[in-house]
């Protein structure tokens, strides 16, 4: 560790920096070289859009229930509720991701709003 310590300290966070750009657009740009080489009809792609539509929805199922930082002082009958009415909203309106959001923003602030003056 101390072998790290003495290269980081002689040769500065500028090395780390580049470092970590050049391996992210090496990445970057092997993922552009074989994008044309693959079937986004492909089974692989139907598995990935699964498990990610998947991971959404589990993170967000955990939000509502089991909630961290200032969401935890909301109720959980009312995060039930306000989940509710914005996927209502969004099924009423063919999908329209940004109002729901926004819908559900603004239902929070309302309920802030209300508990802390009433």
């Amino acid at each position: 560790m101390n072998e790290l310590s003495n290269a980081l300290t002689q040769l500065g966070w500028w090395w780390i920096l580049i470092f970590v750009v050049l391996a992210t657009y090496f990445w970057r740009g092997l993922g552009v070289l074989l994008a044309g080489h693959v079937s986004q009809d492909g089974e692989i792609f139907k598995w990935l859009s699964a498990v990610t539509y998947a991971l959404v929805g589990a993170l967000t199922f955990k939000l509502i229930l089991l909630p961290i930082g200032q969401l935890t002082e909301v109720s959980t009958l009312f995060r039930i509720f306000t989940s509710i009415i914005c996927l209502i909203y969004m099924i009423k309106f063919k999908g329209n991701l940004i109002f729901g959001l926004i819908l559900g923003s603004l239902m929070m602030m309302a309920y802030g709003l209300v508990i802390s003056y009433f």
